[in-house]
């Protein structure tokens, strides 16, 4: 479903974009989207509305059939560091998850809830695990959610594009960052 309101105070949610993960992406897509993401930040901060970055420095215990990159390893000194293209702000909620969704143990609920938010705008890395997940948990938590979709990236495309086609639209509306933006304004 495409985007049809922006609600009174929407937060942007910005996931993993730190400098471990996006180091690992040198493709032309993971550079559009961090690129669009930090231009959401950006805009969100322009208009006074939350901006949520979040990073990851765990991985749920359990075992897996698929190979998981850094399991059991430590993690190197600055993986988890935000990159710099986000422009962090004192203004930003931080948030470091340990699972794949950011609501899950976090307080990440609790906060948007204190900040009186009804719609979440998602964008990050990567859109089969991380945004998925936290989409879905945004879903189940109430909010009116909105994907960013060409914000977001995974190092599968046919796992971004499955996730956008047939996940994203059960969970919410999907726009691009200048609709996004465009609705903002025209709101504002």
């Amino acid at each position: 479903m495409a985007l049809t309101a922006v609600d009174p105070t929407p937060a942007l949610v910005v996931i993993d974009l730190q400098k471990g993960i996006v180091a690992a992406r040198t493709d032309s897509q993971a550079t559009a989207a961090v690129k669009r993401a930090a231009h959401l930040s950006a805009e969100f901060r322009r208009h006074g509305l939350p901006v949520v970055l979040v990073n990851v420095t765990g991985r749920a215990p359990g075992r897996t059939e698929a190979q998981r990159p850094g399991s059991g390893v430590a993690l190197p000194s600055g993986w988890a560091d935000l990159i710099d293209e986000l422009d962090v702000r004192p203004s930003d909620h931080l948030i470091t998850k340990r699972r794949r969704s950011a609501f899950h143990d976090t307080g990440l609920d609790t906060l948007l809830r204190d900040l009186g938010v009804t719609q979440t705008v998602l964008a990050g890395i990567a859109t089969s695990s991380g945004v998925e997940s936290t989409a879905r948990s945004a879903h189940d938590h109430g909010y009116h959610v909105v994907l960013a979709t060409d914000a977001m990236t995974d190092p599968d495309a046919d796992a971004h594009r499955h996730s956008v086609e047939r996940v994203f639209p059960k969970l919410g509306e999907t726009a691009t960052t200048t609709e996004i933006v465009d609705m903002i304004e025209a709101t504002r």
